[in-house]
């Protein structure tokens, strides 16, 4: 069970599991610039529960978020019972005419060798250190964890405009290589969290084609700067990873 409980939770945080799915073409990729208000810095600490194969487990994770200088940073850890850390990931770069303009992406799985994702903007290019792939870089690209961040800086500079039903496009970079992402705002809900019931704007991604009951679920609280104050990843057979805010501390 210990290696199943790795196995899943690694693939718990947004930053992880958002990859799945058909290489991306040049075609695909539309960079939008759109106005962004980036979220004021913070470490958010997170309860995670995960359910496999009928039993409920839990672990907790932690994300550092530091923006400023016109330079930005996202650290991710999570940890399970008895394993310790099965997780680590981490995004940096600069803020530009798009917002986060990412030079790095690491990812580090539990007794694996980690991925570096290169954003080269001097040759135009991105570089893939799980692979000798190369993709053309022409910017607006983000990564697994700065996605979300993008998603709630464009969500703070345009609050009136995430009704029901609005689609956010973005171009996503993994491992070793690249796909549109699309959220999709399906409402606004109370969450349950460690600092009590927060309103939260609920988006959904869509799943990848070949994937389609993979379900990616995301919560933005306005009244918590737009942080993310929850993640669900479900799979079939009632599968799921479920990340909820614990605590903020700003900094």
């Amino acid at each position: 069970m210990p290696g199943t409980f790795k196995h899943i939770l690694a693939g718990a945080l947004l930053a992880t599991t958002l990859g799945a799915g058909p290489p991306a073409t040049a075609a695909e990729h539309v960079a939008l610039k759109r106005p962004v208000d980036m979220p004021p810095s913070a470490d958010l600490d997170y309860t995670i529960k995960a359910r496999q194969k009928g039993i409920t487990l839990g672990g907790d994770g932690v994300v550092s978020w530091r923006v400023g200088e016109g330079k930005y940073s996202v650290n991710s850890e999570m940890r399970a019972a008895l394993l310790g850390k099965i997780l680590e990931n981490r995004s940096e770069g600069a803020i530009d005419g798009f917002g986060l303009a990412p030079q790095q992406w690491y990812e580090k799985h539990f007794r694996k060798d980690g991925d570096t994702t290169t954003f080269d903007r001097a040759a135009k290019q991105v570089h893939f250190s799980a692979n000798d792939k190369s993709l053309p870089l022409a910017g607006g690209e983000q990564d697994r964890a700065s996605a979300q961040w993008q998603l709630a800086a464009v969500a703070r500079a345009a609050p009136d405009k995430m009704v029901d039903g609005s689609e956010w496009r973005f171009f996503v970079a993994g491992r070793k290589d690249a796909e549109p992402w699309t959220f999709k705002v399906i409402g606004r809900e109370k969450v349950q969290t460690g600092m009590g019931p927060l309103e939260a704007v609920h988006f959904s991604k869509s799943p990848p084609a070949d994937f389609p009951e993979q379900k990616v679920e995301l919560w933005l609280a306005p009244g918590k700067e737009w942080y993310p104050v929850k993640i669900r990843y479900a799979e079939e057979g009632g599968e799921y990873v479920e990340q909820t805010l614990a605590k903020v501390t700003r900094k």
